[in-house]
């Protein structure tokens, strides 16, 4: 029977195989769903509300082994805890906004009419989640679909197969009844044959610009809707006024944190040439006091990147940079466990690049980052601008109003001062260019999981 097979980069062993479902199976558990959907939607939303926490409290039990199953699955250290943390802070956060952002839209109430919009769930609703941050991804779209009163189908990636499991665990402990969630195992071909029967009301993908690319060919003259979150190249700009310290902490950290693999990590840096030095000199540092290794092993601060071919791409890039003129700074001998044959991948800075290279234009998902000189906020722009992706762009400075003014010329989905690689669920989390469409979190991330019916009612 055909089945998908989890290998971890941490040895190379295999994890997990799951067979893949049949389309018998996932016909009857689609009718099952559509069927306990229609109940689910009739609960009040506090009701509905209450299951879910109970969910996320059940995750919380289970953390240290799914820190553990992580770690193993795609690599990410153990010192980190896993993921809970932004899990109970995204769930709650949707949970607690469900009444307000579900509640009709009252438009009049008088003697005359009553006209409002409802917001009705979509049906049954499909997330394809990614491996690299297998819980933190999944919940964006899961609890405000279960919240809106729909079903639930996750695919989860073959890297973290365990995952999906893990969720359908803790929302059977939470008393979420039977049919409305469903772990499943699909493969491509089938993934597309669902989709081109129109088995689904909505498809959340989050994943890379030719998954992007292929959910929406599956959903062509389907009339799905369908959400694309497909990672970006974002940028990091320091301006002559910034905090330089609190600068490198946290954009190196945000460039190299999960070896990289972050879909809103740093991936180039621009800084004002008055701080250009400094700013080198001290993410150089930042980055060499790294421990390569296991991350079963409490010490190591990066672990393997997820698969070898992931490390082989940006081996690759670092490779034709350094080709290219660019200068690479960090000292490879500092990091043995990097032996170029397998997952595990040295950090590295790169300086003297430009936007010839792929390594400054091209996704990297790696713990590489490229920082440029730039002498003016019109420079950096131009240059934040040049790119396929636009998903989030950090800049650092001491002027809110500047930050405003520079935002406000950025082609991307989240601005930041002062801070980087990270998700606010109180605002919307969306993107433009190759980083796809759609939104996800805050009051908006309630829209693609509802549909609208208007009512207008003449009293006589």
């Amino acid at each position: 029977m055909p089945s998908l097979t989890c290998v971890s980069p941490v040895d190379g062993r295999v994890l997990a195989t799951r067979n893949l479902h049949t389309k018998q199976e996932l016909d009857t558990w689609l009718v099952d769903a559509g069927k306990a959907q229609q109940e689910w939607a009739r609960r009040p939303v506090a009701d509905r509300v209450a299951i879910i926490d109970r969910a996320i409290h059940e995750l919380e039990v289970m953390n240290d082994d799914i820190t553990i199953e992580i770690a193993e699955q795609m690599g990410r250290p153990v010192r980190y805890g896993g993921e809970i943390g932004g899990v109970k802070e995204r769930a709650y956060h949707m949970t607690s906004i469900a009444e307000e952002a579900l509640a009709p839209i009252q438009v009049e109430n008088s003697d005359k009419f009553q006209r409002f919009i409802a917001k009705e769930p979509v049906g049954t609703i499909l997330v394809i989640a990614p491996w690299n941050y297998p819980y933190l991804t999944a919940v964006n779209a899961i609890i405000p679909a279960l919240a809106a009163g729909n079903a639930v189908f996750l695919k989860h990636s073959t890297q973290t197969l365990l995952a999906g499991e893990r969720f359908a665990k803790a929302f059977s402990r939470a008393g979420l009844p039977d049919g409305l969630f469903r772990n499943v195992f699909l493969s491509h071909m089938m993934t597309e044959k669902l989709m081109s029967e129109r088995a689904f009301g909505f498809v959340n993908f989050t994943g890379s610009v030719g998954g992007g690319k292929a959910i929406e060919d599956y959903a062509a003259g389907t009339f799905t809707g369908v959400g694309l979150e497909l990672g970006g190249k974002d940028p990091g700009y320091v301006r002559a006024d910034a905090d330089l310290d609190a600068a490198v902490d946290t954009l190196i950290d945000g460039a190299m944190f999960n070896s990289g693999q972050c879909c809103c990590g740093i991936e180039r840096i621009y800084v004002h040439e008055s701080l250009f030095d400094a700013f080198v000199e001290k993410a150089v540092s930042i980055v060499s006091g790294y421990k390569l290794g296991n991350p079963l092993d409490k010490e190591t601060t990066m672990g393997p990147m997820a698969n070898i071919r992931f490390a082989n791409e940006v081996r690759d890039q670092v490779s034709e940079a350094v080709k290219a003129g660019a200068k690479a700074l960090i000292d490879p001998s500092l990091f043995p466990r990097d032996t170029g044959e397998d997952a595990y991948l040295a950090p590295q800075i790169l300086v003297d690049v430009d936007h010839s290279m792929r390594v400054m234009r091209d996704e990297s998902f790696g713990p590489v980052v490229g920082i440029m000189k730039v002498a003016s906020d019109e420079e950096a722009v131009v240059l934040m601008n040049d790119s396929d992706f636009g998903l989030t762009a950090s800049i650092w400075t001491q002027d809110i109003d500047a930050a405003i003014a520079i935002g406000d010329q950025i082609e991307t989905g989240t601005i930041f001062m002062n801070r980087c690689d990270y998700l606010d669920p109180a605002l919307c989390w969306t993107g433009c260019k190759d980083t796809g469409r759609g939104a996800s979190l805050s009051v908006l991330g309630y829209a693609s999981v509802t549909k609208p019916k208007s009512y207008h009612l003449k009293r006589v």
